[in-house]
């Protein structure tokens, strides 16, 4: 979330538009969505702990090429890289804790763990993050990286045991290149849209992204380890699940796009202050999600993740009414209610993909949620940051 920060003092020290800025987020974006999966996959073939340590390792090297970029295009493939170590390490990283605590309690803990992470970024990310962008420059937010990479490397040689399940796994590579080609080419052409404009060559591009994703569709439909089983797309409380989930990361990554630029460039706040400025979102974010599990139990998953779309939803939209002069409270307000719909979406979709899958699918389930959760994200940065 701290890049998003950066983007300001990215720009103006690389000499970089609002489209190259775009890149920025969504090549780690478009990396991580359509190689998901595949590193579910790898990790089952080749062992967890291997492809684990493979995307540490890819995660590292990439965070490394963006510290020293010394322009806008190498920063963007370092991103790449970024995004492909991480479509590698977290999928494993549920695999091997499930691995490494087998007693329910004990695992049950250790993935409240594992989720308080997520909630602890958000918050560290627009703090710290945003100081050390403030203090010492963009740079360091990547060079911060590195103890935690390296961290991460020596603990996984240390403590984690090797473990395959290749029976019936294999790759599908004609479905992962056009998943590739598909999500790429829509990305591209909206991103590059105001700056090309709507000519020739943009149509070409969104006429081959679509030919790449009925041929996916196609693809999918015949080969026998589909990288999408599109049998589960026929269930319609799974569908529903991967619509939220996809609407929800399109506006949640957009919003971190286009509201630090909006604090920095209008408002004229530095990068700590916009972080700050962002924190309302995180915290709602955090604490609702601590209680989510209660009112999921009470009320059931419908009525909770209904009243989550629809306070993203009322929150976006008085986000729509801002302007340069709008009181920092009211927009504070309308966070709040964002993170709160976040809070009362992202722990109860999973279950609710999961519960509606047979059991023998669940893990491809939780993949391809997550996969819906990065398309949105990345066609969230790449058509609302275009419109911004």
């Amino acid at each position: 979330s701290v890049v998003n920060l950066g983007l300001k003092s990215i720009a103006r020290e690389l000499n970089a538009g609002v489209s190259e800025m775009q890149w920025v987020i969504d090549a780690y974006n478009v990396v991580y969505a359509t190689l998901l999966l595949t590193g579910g996959t790898l990790g089952d073939i080749y062992g967890r702990r291997r492809i684990f340590l493979l995307g540490i390792t890819l995660f590292t090297a990439g965070t490394i090429v963006c510290a020293l970029a010394p322009n806008a295009v190498v920063l963007i493939a370092g991103r790449a890289i970024s995004g492909l170590g991480a479509a590698f390490a977290l999928p494993m990283s549920l695999v091997l804790l499930t691995l490494a605590y087998p007693r329910r309690e004990e695992r049950a803990h250790a993935m409240g763990i594992w989720a308080s992470c997520n909630g602890l970024a958000f918050i560290i990310g627009p703090t710290f993050g945003g100081w050390l962008v403030d203090s010492v420059g963009w740079r360091s937010i990547f060079y911060m990286s590195l103890p935690a990479c390296a961290a991460a490397l020596f603990l996984t040689l240390y403590a984690i045991e090797e473990s395959t399940e290749p029976e019936g796994r294999r790759l599908d590579l004609p479905g992962q290149v056009l998943a590739i080609f598909a999500l790429g080419g829509f990305a591209f052409a909206a991103i590059e849209g105001s700056h090309w404009g709507w000519t020739t060559p943009l149509f070409a591009v969104l006429a081959a992204a679509t030919f790449a994703a009925v041929a996916f569709v196609w693809v999918e439909a015949r080969t026998p380890g589909p990288l999408l089983p599109l049998s589960l797309l026929s269930q319609p409380v799974f569908s529903a699940a991967l619509a939220v989930a996809g609407l929800m990361t399109f506006g949640m990554y957009a919003l971190l796009f286009i509201m630090p630029l909006y604090f920095q460039t209008i408002r004229s706040a530095t990068p700590f202050i916009a972080g700050l400025e962002l924190l309302p979102m995180s915290v709602s974010f955090v604490v609702v999600s601590q209680l989510v599990g209660y009112l999921t139990n009470n009320l059931g998953p419908r009525i909770v993740m209904a009243a989550g779309m629809a306070c993203m939803g009322f929150g976006a939209l008085a986000i729509a009414f801002i302007s340069e002069n709008t009181s920092l409270v009211c927009i504070a307000l309308a966070l709040f209610v964002v993170g709160i719909g976040l809070g009362l979406n992202t722990a109860p979709l999973n279950g609710v993909a999961v519960a509606a899958v047979p059991p023998a699918r669940s893990g491809t389930a939780s993949g391809v949620l997550n996969t819906a959760r990065m398309v949105g994200a990345t066609m969230g940065v790449a058509v609302l940051g275009s419109v911004f």
